[in-house]
């Protein structure tokens, strides 16, 4: 394949209320995904993701909307003959997203495995003893050994490698605060609490991720029509086994994000979609590589130029 596009798709955080309002006047393939991932949910997703701010934002719904809204942006994209790209790949939930674009899993299976997944994440940790942190302006090695450092008072690890100087670490909410304090006396320009209530992709979600793999015994795994890029490591992976390994890996480590575009610029990739609500992987892509474009596809403006791109 000589195509130098690949796809990216958001995680969780993305969400807006509104999201594909605009599109979905223009392309009805918008609310028929809705519509079929609704059927599979047993609500109306859509009504949700236009009306209710509040519901949007718990993570079980949270994590089927974007899924759902990052699919539709792909069935847009297909159904206007937008160049076929040559890999795929997914941040955290995005990755979910990626499969289902690839045709591995299905929508309904997809958008009730990530409810589920919401689900278990939140029961993993009670509420209010976790938390996440995002360290700007300090290297991987110096984020390493602050959360290591305060391991003392519990468990502190890196989680999100986002791009060069800025890593996220979650844990224990004691610990995750120890392990700030140590970072920016190691020179870390800002070290800010994020406002979730899952620490996510750290250790606290094996309980998790044994839950989620016996879900995912239940569910059919094709072979992936285009590549994806997993998380755990930054690497394509095509047997089923392998794929869903990966899958439950994934809740308990590190989104290997920098690594993943790495790889993608390694193979030839010089232009990246985002395909979903927002542009946080834009940003995140071009502090990756700098030899890389990329744009994202999140309203009709958006599609409109990124379309009438060359291939």
């Amino acid at each position: 394949m000589t195509s130098t596009l690949a796809f990216v798709f958001p995680g969780q955080g993305s969400q807006q209320k509104g999201m594909l309002s605009d599109l979905a006047a223009r392309f009805p393939v918008v609310t028929d995904t809705f519509a079929e991932a609704s059927a599979s949910l047993g609500f109306d997703l859509w009504n949700l993701c236009q009306n209710d701010e509040d519901a949007l934002n718990r993570t079980e719904n949270t994590q089927p909307a974007l899924l759902t809204a990052s699919i539709a942006l792909w069935r847009v994209w297909q159904a206007e003959r937008g160049p076929r790209p040559a890999f795929l790949a997914g941040h955290s939930l995005g990755e979910y997203s990626a499969l289902v674009a690839s045709g591995v899993l299905s929508l309904a299976d997809a958008v009730k495995l990530v409810a589920l997944r919401g689900r278990l994440m939140q029961d993993a940790v009670p509420a209010g003893t976790g938390a996440m942190a995002a360290i700007l302006g300090l290297s991987d090695e110096d984020v390493i050994a602050a959360c290591r450092e305060a391991a003392a008072t519990g468990i502190a690890e890196a989680v999100n490698f986002n791009s060069p100087a800025q890593v996220v670490i979650a844990g224990e909410k004691a610990a995750v605060e120890a392990a700030m304090s140590l970072a920016s006396a190691k020179g870390a320009k800002r070290a800010l609490i994020l406002p979730v209530s899952v620490p996510s992709h750290c250790s606290l979600m094996k309980p998790a991720a044994e839950k989620l793999a016996l879900a995912l015994k239940d569910v059919a795994f094709n072979t992936p029509a285009i590549p994806v890029v997993q998380n755990v490591a930054a690497r394509v992976e095509t047997s089923a086994d392998a794929m869903r390994e990966a899958l439950v890996a994934q809740l308990y480590s590190p989104v290997q994000w920098v690594r993943s575009v790495e790889w993608l610029a390694a193979q030839g990739v010089t232009r990246a979609v985002e395909c979903g609500p927002g542009k946080v992987l834009c940003g995140l892509n071009k502090r990756i590589h700098k030899g890389l474009e990329c744009e994202s596809i999140e309203n009709e403006s958006s599609l409109t130029a990124a379309l009438a791109r060359p291939a």
